[in-house]
């Protein structure tokens, strides 16, 4: 937990962002995977995780770039 407060502010947020975006999509299919809920085309969860998947990646990268710049 120690590291994840160490974090930048860019890494902080593209993992949020990633986890918000596409964790309902990643949710939907384990469900539907396993017979619980029957969702049949969840496009606006996939949508919702394209949308969210490379904003999120280029802030990562943009947070890891200042971390290895800043030591």
């Amino acid at each position: 937990m120690k590291k994840f407060l160490k974090l930048n502010l860019f890494v902080k947020t593209g993992l949020f962002t990633l986890v918000l975006g596409t964790g309902p999509l990643l949710v939907i299919i384990i469900l539907d995977t396993f017979g619980i809920v029957n969702v049949p085309n969840p496009v606006g969860f996939g949508i919702i995780s394209f949308i969210s998947f490379w904003p999120a990646i280029i802030l990562i990268i943009i947070g890891a770039f200042k971390q290895y710049l800043k030591k």
